[in-house]
């Protein structure tokens, strides 16, 4: 996977899926019609550029949406929403889901705990599925890190597998992930103290 800026400055991802070229998500059907004043490549579909932020397109995608209550519940939308660039690691509903109702909703009110974890999420900078590909850890906007790591032919980050990568924002990039992740919660030096 790689990425160029087009002419009107959104990024255009390229990448291979089932053995097959693809631009975002338009296949590339024919390649390399030379004219005199450059190079076609035929798509089959018409390209959008993103016309929202990773708050505004996380909101429009039905499958965020305990996702966005909690960025709301723990005061994140403007930071967000901000110029970025940002790469965020997104939990589904269903990942959402795994915490259990009586979590979720203990941590929708516990706005310091829920900043913590979300912005576990989130990565300061840039990154598409091939630049991930290329990394075997991220520090987060949280500032512990994650790793990366495949496992029987399958990205993972920490326990999240990511399930669909390369949704393109004007402020940065989704990846969608099935397990919310879970910042550490002692370092090295507490955990060998408290240990017998």
């Amino acid at each position: 996977t790689s990425a160029v800026a087009s002419v009107n400055g959104a990024d255009l991802v390229f990448s291979l899926r089932n053995q097959k070229p693809y631009v975002n998500n338009a296949r590339i059907t024919m390649t390399n019609i030379l004219t005199t004043n450059g190079v076609i490549h035929i798509i089959d579909a018409v390209l959008l550029p993103p016309t929202g932020d990773i708050v505004d397109t996380a909101a429009a995608n039905p499958q965020f949406k305990a996702l966005v209550a909690a960025v709301q519940a723990a005061g994140l939308v403007d930071t967000l929403k901000g110029e970025g660039p940002f790469t965020v690691f997104a939990p589904t509903d269903a990942a959402f889901a795994k915490l259990g109702k009586a979590n979720l909703e203990a941590l929708l009110k516990d706005p310091a705990q829920l900043q913590s974890i979300l912005t576990y999420h989130v990565v300061a900078g840039k990154f598409y599925s091939g630049d991930i590909l290329k990394r075997s850890s991220f520090t987060t906007v949280n500032g512990a890190d994650l790793v990366f790591s495949m496992k029987n032919g399958l990205p993972y980050l920490n326990n999240a597998r990511i399930i669909m990568t390369d949704i393109v924002t004007t402020n940065g990039v989704i990846h969608v992930i099935d397990t919310v992740l879970l910042p550490p919660t002692k370092d090295i030096v507490d955990t060998a103290a408290s240990d017998p």
